[in-house]
């Protein structure tokens, strides 16, 4: 497989806004990535993109931790890049966003994101955030991401 991003891009460590900030997933996130998308599931599901129904899905916390480390060992290997998303005052984990290659297409990258049932009117401004991101910042010449309406 050819490299997702060329070797000397610097792949962003963050993205802040005054609504939210975006940090690289890891385990240490677990308890809140777990508490947040389990009380969220199917307005998950409902979420622009995720319509193939293969997550959100039960899991165990071990299990979300070992998704956790994958999405970590993804985004230190280059090979997919996972943030969360946290409220940046309390810093608690709100929603995800996902950029990961999309095999067999014409896009260069697929974008996902998702945010918790209770933070459901910042999936637009979290969209708008993230697309502008990812076509100023990032090195795609086009990203498949679901339009808000």
């Amino acid at each position: 497989m050819d490299e997702f991003v060329p070797p000397d891009f610097e792949v962003p460590l963050a993205l802040e806004t005054s609504e939210f900030v975006l940090e690289p997933l890891g385990p240490e996130h677990n308890e809140q990535d777990y508490d947040a998308w389990t009380s969220s599931m199917e307005h998950i599901a409902a979420t622009p993109g995720w319509s193939d129904g293969s997550w959100p899905r039960e899991m165990t916390p071990d299990e979300n931790r070992a998704d956790l480390q994958r999405h970590a060992d993804d985004f230190r290997n280059r090979t997919g890049f996972t943030y969360t998303v946290l409220d940046p005052a309390s810093r608690d984990v709100i929603g995800c966003v996902y950029i990961y290659p999309l095999p067999d297409s014409d896009y260069d990258a697929r974008a996902l994101s998702w945010v918790r049932e209770s933070h459901a009117e910042w999936d637009v401004p979290l969209w708008r955030a993230v697309e502008e991101w990812l076509e100023s910042d990032w090195p795609f010449g086009s990203v498949e991401y679901a339009p808000r309406a």
